[in-house]
């Protein structure tokens, strides 16, 4: 499912375009935000198609062999075992899988030179020379194979990543993400599994949806606001000369001190610096660690920050 974490960095850049680009409304954009992470969405299932592609390829290499005029012996008896693999199988025959790839009209069919590629990248791994070698094997061996195929032949696979850069701007940075949700998804597979074992629903739940709605918005209707509270904070610093993606993490850092009750400073901290180690310089991280940590305390000094529930989780220790 798509974490809290993806929905920041998916907020973050339909901000930077909102506010780039003054032609565009709050509706339209906040609709463009929702596609983008539709299209995340998308991705996960697009990828787990992938590996089955992968397994077709194999299969059609064996009865080809099989066809030849003159085969071989190691044509008249292939190690099946690739082919055979149950968690793929259980992928190949997945309901919802098959469902959202007609829907979302997702489909490797048009890409048989990188699945040729990938294949025999795959032939060459140790990973699954060992596994095609070993005496014996079993489910869980099947599905350790498909984890290190996303570990170590699509994730950081530069083919993969330009192709989907072409297919969509929404997808740059998702790579990483995707892939995690997909193996979190394959611990939920078990050897019974049958064609209708779930996958990953889109979000947690309806409060993560909201969040981003509320995360977005709250920047946005409280920009002002916030510029006012960065420049008491920025004394000697030029808020004009402030990189504006600095100034969006800082924002929506903020919006989250503020008017997200239920969330601790402490995540709200976490995650945006962590968000500009991937979008800003390393001294702009210095710069967006010490901004927020100085704004938080005035902020508490003068009781603005009300947190409640969950939000209370580490405030004690203040």
């Amino acid at each position: 499912m798509i974490s809290r974490r993806i929905i920041r960095i998916k907020v973050l850049q339909i901000l930077y375009a909102f506010f780039t680009s003054p032609e565009t409304s709050i509706n339209n954009t906040e609709k463009e935000l929702f596609f983008s992470l539709q299209k995340t969405y998308d991705l996960y299932h697009y990828l787990m198609a992938l590996v089955i592609e992968i397994e077709k390829f194999a299969e059609d290499r064996i009865d080809l062999g099989l066809k030849k005029h003159r085969p071989t012996t190691a044509d008249l008896t292939p190690n099946t075992r690739f082919v055979n693999n149950l968690l793929i199988h259980q992928l190949k025959t997945n309901t919802s899988l098959a469902k959202y790839l007609e829907t979302a009209k997702l489909s490797w069919v048009n890409e048989e030179e990188l699945i040729r590629k990938l294949y025999f990248s795959l032939t060459e791994q140790d990973f699954y020379k060992e596994y095609m070698a070993a005496e014996q094997n079993s489910y869980a061996d099947d599905r350790k194979l498909v984890e290190d195929i996303f570990k170590y032949l699509i994730l950081d696979n530069e083919d993969i990543e330009s192709l989907l850069e072409e297919q969509s701007i929404y997808w740059n940075d998702d790579l990483d993400f995707v892939v995690s949700m997909i193996l979190k998804t394959f611990k939920k597979f078990k050897e019974f599994s049958d064609d209708n074992q779930a996958l990953l629903p889109m979000y947690k739940d309806e409060e993560d949806r909201q969040f981003a709605k509320d995360l977005y918005r709250k920047v946005v209707l409280n920009h002002t606001e916030n510029v006012v509270l960065i420049k008491q904070h920025t004394v000697n610093w030029d808020i004009e000369r402030i990189a504006f993606i600095d100034n969006l993490i800082l924002e929506l850092a903020l919006s989250e001190f503020l008017y997200f009750p239920s969330i601790p400073t402490k995540v709200s901290m976490n995650e945006y610096i962590e968000l500009s180690k991937y979008y800003s310089t390393e001294k702009s991280r210095n710069f967006i660690n010490g901004i927020l940590d100085k704004a938080l305390k005035d902020l508490k000094k003068a009781d603005k920050i009300l947190k409640a529930g969950r939000g209370l989780i580490g405030e004690e220790e203040e």
